[in-house]
């Protein structure tokens, strides 16, 4: 069991950056933008966080530093997209590129440097209960921020008028505007809580997850939270469990040979990725159900004058 609640561990730590970028993307994505460039935010936020953590001292100073770095580099995004109306698929592409270059240029003289990793909210008594203890009482301010966040952006979206607007704008923004809704500030606004949500995730990487600086250290993940909002059919509550199950298969990779199973590593480094494109290929085949819920408007261009 002690066993078993070790591997569970290590799940919620590689689901964690899962979550938080695909939550966000999902918002992003609801009010019609399809930003592809969650990567490349997840590596600056994860550079920003690591330096502004490195030289305060302060992890709250880090995880606010990539949440604020995530969000300028989606604003960067929105006024390619929405102000100067370039396309968004290959804007993201470019943001993702972007991305990339700009954490090594700022982490070159982080790369190697250790940090000590964001501490443990233990909770006297129930922390040390076995196996229970170590799962729910035993993590970091981000774990419980990323589940935390779920629930919040269930009552966004499907209880406030906020996300009534956001849904809307998503699904016909013609509609929306000729209602007298600011299209383009609605979609300022998700793209930048989707950039801060990739910064969290990012931070994680950087603070918690695996504590010091590394070039590409997302490796991909950007790309696998992308998946996870279509795999989740733009549902919150699908993201967390698409985001453990992807979790798990990331952790897999890591105890499999453990277990004495002859696989060559490099395919099991291939896992997720595999996994990612197996799931594309089996939502692809009910193409109707992922017409009937993704935003109608997702991807299209709006100009206040049209």
């Amino acid at each position: 069991m002690e066993t078993l609640a070790a591997v569970l561990v290590t799940v919620i730590g590689a689901a964690t950056p899962l979550l938080f970028a695909a939550l966000g993307e999902l918002v992003s994505e609801k009010s019609g933008v399809l930003n592809l460039g969650v990567e490349g935010m997840m590596l600056v936020g994860a550079v920003c966080a690591f330096a502004a953590a490195l030289t305060t001292g302060s992890p709250a100073a880090g995880i606010l530093a990539g949440a604020a770095a995530g969000m300028l580099t989606a604003l960067l995004f929105g006024v390619l997209t929405l102000s100067l109306l370039a396309n968004q698929v290959a804007s993201g592409l470019a943001l993702t590129i972007f991305g990339v270059g700009i954490s090594a240029l700022i982490g070159r003289d982080f790369v190697g440097t250790p940090l000590p990793r964001l501490p443990l909210l233990e909770i006297p008594g129930l922390s040390d209960l076995p196996v229970v203890g170590r799962l729910l009482f035993g993590h970091d301010v981000l774990v419980y921020l990323s589940i935390a966040a779920v629930p919040a952006v269930i009552w966004l979206l499907d209880r406030s008028r906020t996300g009534l607007i956001l849904r809307a704008v998503g699904e016909n923004h013609e509609a929306a505007h000729a209602l007298g809704h600011s299209v383009i500030v609605v979609r300022y606004l998700a793209v930048m809580f989707g950039g801060a949500m990739a910064g969290l995730g990012g931070a994680y990487l950087s603070l918690a997850h695996t504590p010091m600086w590394a070039e590409n250290m997302t490796a991909g993940r950007g790309w696998i939270a992308l998946a996870l909002v279509v795999f989740a059919t733009w549902r919150p509550g699908r993201v967390l469990l698409g985001a453990y199950l992807f979790g798990g298969v990331t952790v897999a990779q890591l105890h499999v040979q453990g277990f004495g199973v002859d696989i060559p590593s490099q395919i099991l480094s291939m896992l997720p990725y595999l996994a990612t494109i197996a799931v594309l290929v089996a939502i692809s085949a009910d193409s109707v159900r992922v017409r009937l819920n993704a935003p109608a408007s997702l991807g299209r261009i709006f100009h206040p004058d049209s």
